[in-house]
């Protein structure tokens, strides 16, 4: 039966949706137990229609896992077969390659019936700090390693939670009743859900959302193919290095527009690599999709109609398509350098769009922390697992500067000291932006950041590094310059690497500077009045102000007494 609204009508649905799953993502931002989750904001979620087609997203969240997410629903349908999905019903997975990419995020999908009648799902996603095996890091050589797995199943049958399924769960993890609680809070937030889809379809009348859903779509698609219809019909190739594990790695990219699609693809990237660092091509689409989205079509809203004209192919066991068993636990490092590498193609498309490099994946690492081994420990010392989310500076823009301390593409926060230090024995004693680290150009990179880890008294840990832009930082565009690299060493001079576990012995810390974005455009055209704001601000030091900026020793004399005597500059 067919459901008349007008297209005001439809249009206050569909802003009503995208309100439902952005309570549906705050919901498990304020219930989920990990850091990752409640600090960083490590997540997704999405309202699907019942063929599994997303009709709208949480503003909350990643492109990493919503864009993931949209592919992720019609494996649950097939998965569980259309005759067994029933009311009350829970799913769940973090198979890498039907859910987000690797084991560390668990999808949740909850079928959403109105009247006795499926009308749609509802599915979240989030990145919970321990799944058993090795741990959150690259070590592993094949996925087996990496921690338990969920193949897509349900979770609750009618309201009964498989409790065989939760003691397997609690035996295979380091922080069991921390999983359980993020695995119910998922689940809880997917029923908030299903709660405010009633109450709209009880307030518009709705037995289901099939016109609703043909509205969001064909509105999303027809818009999306106008601005890909307004670029040139051309295509170029663009590429970058990465530092990879054991030797760097390279991304190639043909990006080709076509009168209703963009293709990229993927072909001549380096292939699978023995360590956690591969990438499932669903992340890797999801990350080169948002790249081409935001760069176009920024304003439209995310769901299956606005992605689908944004094609992406990678030839198999490339590391952006590395199949089955390959090791993918740190898949967003290759992932969140996918941008980059789009834009290195596009910008030769479309000049003046899109941003330079920036520091690209994030800057995280994990700690494990246990009672010191080398002498007798305190008895309140104990184990943890902590896990910190950080950035270095995003790119510079054709118009503004770069983001400090900001994560681009993934958009995850950085965590907060006091939370950190919270959900273990660690201690963070410094962080702080890093000065001089945002390359120079006419509009500046953004600033990384110092951060200095240690524990407390009685503990040693282990740090499992997850770093990139050691040996390769960012590239500056149209004549900007490159940001700072990453840096990482022991306070006592030791080295350390940029990726992989390494440990700290009791009473050492591990001293980390995370890079810069680069600049965009020459630094000669940089207005004289910001590169003196950016000296007074301390983004950059006398000497760069100088060398890179061509400030002159009256400004920079004038900018220094300014400062010291409290007056604006």
């Amino acid at each position: 039966m067919s459901q008349q609204h007008s297209t005001v009508a439809y249009q206050v649905m569909w802003n009503r949706l995208i309100s439902v799953v952005e309570e549906q993502a705050q919901a498990l931002v304020r219930t989920a137990f990990s850091t990752s989750v409640r600090e960083a904001g490590d997540l997704s979620a999405g309202v699907y229609d019942t063929q599994g087609q997303m009709l709208a997203q949480a503003v909350t969240g990643t492109p990493g896992h919503v864009n993931a997410m949209a592919d992720a629903v019609a494996h649950f349908i097939r998965r569980i077969g259309r005759q067994n999905i029933l009311e009350g019903d829970i799913y769940i997975t973090n198979d890498p390659w039907e859910g987000t990419g690797h084991l560390h995020d668990i999808t949740m999908v909850t079928p959403s019936f109105h009247k006795g009648v499926l009308v749609g799902f509802f599915a979240c996603t989030a990145h919970i700090v321990d799944i058993g095996g090795r741990g959150f890091g690259a070590d592993a050589q094949s996925v087996y390693e990496e921690g338990l797995y969920i193949p897509i199943m349900k979770f609750a049958v009618q309201g009964e939670v498989d409790e065989t399924l939760t003691r397997i769960i609690r035996g295979n993890v380091r922080e069991p009743d921390q999983l359980i609680g993020d695995i119910y809070a998922l689940a809880t937030c997917n029923e908030i859900g299903h709660r405010r889809l009633v109450d709209m379809m009880e307030e518009f009348a709705l037995d289901h959302l099939d016109d609703v859903a043909n509205f969001i779509l064909e509105n999303s698609r027809r818009a999306t193919l106008e601005r890909i219809a307004a670029l040139p019909r051309s295509s170029a190739d663009g590429s970058m290095t990465m530092d990879g594990f054991d030797a760097p790695i390279t991304l190639k990219v043909s990006v080709r527009i076509e009168a209703d699609r963009i293709v990229t693809d993927f072909t001549g990237t380096s292939g699978v690599d023995k360590k956690g660092i591969n990438c499932p091509l669903v992340y890797t689409k999801a990350y080169a999709c948002y790249a081409l989205k935001v760069a176009i079509a920024a304003e439209i809203p995310n769901n299956a109609a606005s992605l689908a004209p944004f094609e992406v192919t990678a030839p198999e066991n490339t590391i952006v398509n590395a199949l089955h068993p390959a090791p993918v636990a740190l898949r967003h490092i290759v992932g969140h350098f996918v941008p980059d590498a789009v834009y290195d193609a596009f910008d030769k498309l479309v000049p003046g769009l899109v941003p330079a490099e920036g520091a690209g994946c994030l800057c995280n690492f994990q700690v494990s922390l246990r009672p010191r081994t080398d002498a007798a420990a305190p008895a309140d010392a104990r184990r943890s697992e902590v896990l910190t989310f950080n950035s270095g500076g995003s790119g510079a823009r054709p118009m503004y500067d770069g983001l400090n301390a900001t994560a681009f593409p993934s958009g995850v926060m950085t965590m907060p000291i006091e939370a950190t230090e919270h959900a273990g024995p660690v201690i963070i004693w410094r962080k702080e932006l890093r000065p001089d680290s945002g390359g120079a150009g006419k509009t500046r990179g953004g600033l990384g950041q110092y951060m200095e880890v240690g524990a407390q008294e009685g503990h040693e840990f282990d740090i499992q590094a997850m770093f990139d832009r050691v040996d390769h930082p960012a590239r500056g565009r149209r004549g900007g310059r490159g940001g700072a690299p990453t840096t990482i060493i022991r306070d006592d001079g030791d080295a350390m690497r940029g990726k992989g576990k390494q440990f700290v012995p009791h009473g050492r810390r591990v001293v980390m500077a995370f890079p810069g974005g680069a600049g965009y455009g020459d630094a000669a055209e940089r207005p004289k009045a910001q590169v003196m704001r950016d000296l007074a601000l301390g983004y950059i030091s006398a000497e760069t102000a100088a060398l890179d900026y061509g400030l002159g020793a009256e400004d920079i004399a004038a900018v220094e007494a300014a400062v010291r005597n409290g007056e604006p500059v």
